[in-house]
């Protein structure tokens, strides 16, 4: 759908600004979470307005990716584990989510390069989230 122009990773440059800034953190966000929502393991742990989660999400992946604080700046403490002990995590719900968001990055045209950096970067707390067997 978008097509980045330049250079897939810049090591000068922040994950947010390699990624094009908040309109591309907001595209992303906007092409995850209809595949969130389809998914079997995934949508029934989302409400059914998923208005507010997509905002917290656009304001964390901004900050996580190293764009403005949003996040702390509006909740405090991402504390992110925390956040997610109320839902059951399993490993393959953890893979269902960087599958979604593998295909958002794709629809959105983030470069293979990038695209590989990033989903690397977030399997980290994806599977640190995991709470339940």
């Amino acid at each position: 759908m978008w097509k980045l122009e330049r250079n897939p990773v810049n090591p000068s440059l922040s994950i947010y600004d390699n990624l094009g800034g908040e309109e591309v953190i907001r595209q992303i966000v906007e092409a995850f979470y209809p595949k969130v929502k389809a998914n079997p393991l995934l949508g029934p742990l989302f409400p059914e307005d998923i208005n507010p989660v997509m905002e917290k999400q656009f304001m964390f992946l901004s900050q996580f990716f190293g764009g403005p604080s949003l996040f702390s700046d509006a909740y405090g403490h991402p504390m992110m584990r925390a956040r997610h002990l109320p839902f059951p995590v399993t490993r393959e719900r953890a893979e269902a989510w960087l599958a979604c968001m593998t295909e958002a990055l794709e629809e959105v045209g983030i470069e293979e390069e990038l695209k590989d950096f990033v989903i690397k970067r977030l399997s980290g707390p994806a599977f640190h989230f995991v709470n339940t067997p």
